[in-house]
């Protein structure tokens, strides 16, 4: 595996206002990702940022030294409504450079003492690090976690995911956590049409999650943004040029494919999750924040 060189910048902002996704503040310690992942969605927003997008994406991670200062100053404003915030939606934040700078975690300890709910999304088993934080964290506010293994098939975890831990790591930490009282699933995201979307496969990903007590278990179908679909179709073609022809025709002109085709697939993994859910262990009780402070109102005579 080539060297990665690691950039130590300060920020001036931790917390990022974003449109159009299901969350409205995002917080990411780290820009670029080694995980480099072949299918990865950011390298279309590091393409529209004027940054390489294609195979020197990840060759170079920005380390955001005082992000935990910064985000302590940022939550600690009169203005800010403790509004749920998404880590991990551009770079995962257990990439391998966390073990060293320990920034996510930092960044983790300065939620839990705002009691600020948050959404974590990684590939790495890393977090289990950081149960503790998470625990203290769960019983203040709302959070949880979502893992992304999208495939147990060694093949195309190993093709697809050059940078990432083994997807069975990943399901010990899901059980780590759900053992912990944290609400932690998974995302099997992104399904790859042809390539992970076998009934078979699929069954794997989806038993294994409700083995490990996941509190959720979502789908996600590649879409192929510019500057993803690019490097997606190049690494396509060299690993599995049967099946460029066929990508050719599904993203032809779009970027997403259609609810017709995406359907079937949500369908099965929907029916999947409820016969697996009949056949495991449910997860001990999840940790729960205590209700907010009802306001009271004087009454006056």
């Amino acid at each position: 595996m080539e060297r990665v060189a690691y950039r130590e910048e300060p920020c001036k902002v931790a917390l990022n206002r974003v449109k159009g996704m299901p969350f409205a503040w995002s917080l990411n310690p780290y820009m670029g990702c080694a995980h480099r992942c072949t299918f990865c969605y950011v390298r279309a927003f590091e393409l529209r940022a004027d940054r390489p997008s294609g195979d020197a994406y990840g060759r170079s991670i920005r380390v955001k030294v005082n992000v935990a200062e910064v985000l302590r100053a940022e939550l600690g404003r009169r203005t800010w409504r403790r509004e749920a915030v998404a880590i991990g939606a551009a770079t995962d934040p257990y990439q391998p450079a966390e073990g060293r700078y320990r920034l996510t975690r930092a960044c983790l300890e300065a939620l839990r003492d705002a009691r600020n709910p948050f959404h974590i999304i990684t590939r790495s088993p890393m977090i289990v690090r950081d149960v503790d934080v998470l625990a203290e964290a769960a019983s203040r506010a709302k959070i949880s976690v979502s893992f992304s293994i999208p495939t147990l098939d060694e093949e195309v975890w190993r093709t697809t995911e050059p940078g990432t831990p083994p997807p069975r790591q990943r399901f010990r930490a899901v059980r780590c956590l759900t053992d912990a009282g944290i609400d932690a699933g998974v995302a099997v995201a992104p399904v790859l049409p042809g390539i992970s979307d076998r009934p078979d496969q699929l069954r794997a990903v989806v038993e294994a999650a409700c083995e490990a007590g996941a509190a959720h278990v979502w789908v996600s179908i590649l879409h192929l943004r510019p500057g993803t679909r690019e490097h997606f179709l190049a690494e396509l073609a060299r690993d599995w040029p049967e099946h460029v022809s066929a990508y050719e025709r599904l993203y032809a002109n779009r970027s997403y494919l259609p609810a017709t085709q995406t359907k079937p697939v949500r369908q099965l993994v929907a029916r999947l999750r409820n016969e697996a859910g009949l056949r495991v262990e449910r997860p001990r009780m999840p940790l729960r924040p205590p209700p907010e402070p009802e306001q009271l109102t004087l009454m006056l005579d």
